[in-house]
């Protein structure tokens, strides 16, 4: 992984982007802070395919969706939980 700083990417931005091209992780940082990652743009993966994960995912009970959640649960999407931090 290459890091370099907005100024030097700045002057060697055709550079950079050939690096990443070639496949290389090439990282803009911001004095120390890593702060954006340079990579290639990728072309369609491939048409989707309906069905593809059939029969390799579990089928799921309807309660497992359906029944309600636990009082210390609920709590908690209610921003309400207390519990160890």
């Amino acid at each position: 992984m290459a890091f370099f700083t907005i100024h030097q990417a700045k002057t060697n931005l055709s550079r950079l982007i050939a690096r990443a091209e070639a496949g290389e992780d090439v990282v803009i940082t911001r004095g120390k802070n890593p702060v954006a990652r340079l990579e290639p743009f990728s072309k369609k993966k491939g048409k989707r395919v309906p069905g593809l994960l059939k029969g390799k995912v579990p089928d799921l009970p309807d309660e497992f969706f359906f029944a309600p959640l636990p009082e210390d649960e609920l709590r908690a999407w209610e921003g309400e939980y207390e519990g160890p931090h």
